[in-house]
């Protein structure tokens, strides 16, 4: 039944015609009414009242620079213009705020942990919002949801270029797009306004290794982001470029939640979590997540991304992150929603934060996501 529900909600969203936005309106509004009930029930910590606020961010200096940065090591937060991210689902942020099996083909791109810009900092914690601070005009940020596996124009999607379900080898093709929206879009000086993207992908390979151990290769991986970041090195002038690293992917092997997002999460990544415990096949996949961030590291610290307007950064605090957990060991009891692989909420937070403080601060390492990350 829970495979039926799932199949019934894709397949409506996908055979529905598109007339304007008609239908998505009439679709969202049913949605909303459907999933008050669930969101109380199995969120409660996340139904606040509508007055809801985060505590104003203040800094000491949120003013740009006299005159417009030359060297990318001279950069403030205030002088970024622009912001954009690329990646699969953890970026395109597929069924994040879901409650219910109708939300999970909902992609809330408004509230992705990287470029979401809905509301304000003090609505949604983002790193888009963040920059916001510094600079209200930012362009870029995500304004509002789409639904996976229909096109969506620039005024919903913002710069989230992001696409659900790509791998590696598809990065370039998000490149291409992105580098060719930024040259045409008429807000932007493409020359002279300093962009900021966020790139995190390479899970869906893990995923998917032993259904093609060639071209899901860690080769492969590296071959496919070294020629990403060459497109942006090349023809992209003034840019910073967050690469972010993978997760341990071990850690969805707990998940037992047995709610339809979770089966479905299940299967999509059946390469990690089908083997037996302590099987060849488990070792070899753990050693190959291992090796993929191992090699983007060997790739980012080879100083070969770095020129006097560009500059590529890789974020490890993810390298050795793990779930939070309930007292009795149970994994991804809060931050994993609906789908249950989209960290959300606090953990969302800490990674946009992290973003924008590792130009000023040691690069700091997650072991895990906690509550005291609330104390942020």
């Amino acid at each position: 039944m829970e495979w039926l529900l799932i199949a019934l909600a894709t397949c409506l969203l996908a055979l529905c015609p598109v007339k304007g936005n008609e239908w998505r309106l009439e679709y969202e509004e049913g949605l909303s009414h459907y999933s008050e009930e669930a969101l109380r029930k199995e969120f409660p910590e996340k139904t606040r009242p509508i007055s809801f606020k985060h505590p104003p961010f203040t800094c000491p200096d949120m003013s740009p620079s006299s005159s417009v940065p030359t060297s990318v090591e001279l950069v403030k937060a205030a002088d970024i213009k622009v912001i954009a991210a690329l990646g699969d689902s953890l970026t395109t942020a597929i069924g994040a705020n879901a409650t219910t099996v109708l939300g999970i083909p909902i992609e809330f791109r408004h509230v992705s942990w990287s470029i979401g810009g809905y509301g304000s900092f003090q609505d949604v914690i983002t790193l888009a919002n963040i920059i916001r601070l510094f600079n209200p005009t930012l362009i870029g940020p995500a304004p509002t949801q789409t639904v996976h596996g229909t096109p969506a124009p620039l005024c919903e999607t913002g710069f989230n270029l992001a696409v659900t379900g790509h791998n590696t080898f598809n990065l370039p093709e998000q490149v291409r797009h992105l580098i060719d929206t930024l040259k045409t879009y008429e807000d932007i000086n493409f020359d002279e306004d300093w962009k900021l993207l966020t790139v995190l992908i390479g899970m869906n390979d893990i995923c998917d290794y032993c259904k093609d151990k060639s071209l899901f290769s860690v080769e492969n991986f590296v071959h496919y982001m070294t020629v990403s970041l060459e497109m942006l090195r090349n023809e992209v002038p003034r840019m910073i470029v967050n690469v972010v690293q993978i997760l341990p992917m071990e850690t969805l092997r707990e998940v037992q939640k047995p709610t339809p997002g979770c089966l479905l999460q299940r299967s999509f990544c059946s390469c990690l979590v089908k083997p037996a415990a302590g099987s060849a096949d488990l070792k070899e996949l753990i050693g190959v997540n291992l090796e993929f961030q191992n090699a983007l590291e060997k790739l980012l610290y080879s100083g070969r991304f770095f020129k006097d307007d560009f500059a590529v950064v890789l974020q490890p605090f993810l390298k050795h992150a793990n779930p939070p957990r309930l007292p009795d060991t149970r994994s991804w009891p809060r931050d994993s929603g609906t789908t249950c692989f989209n960290l959300r909420g606090r953990s969302s937070w800490w990674r946009a934060f992290q973003t924008l403080l590792s130009s000023v601060a040691p690069l700091w390492v997650i072991l895990t996501f906690t509550p005291d990350l609330q104390r942020l």
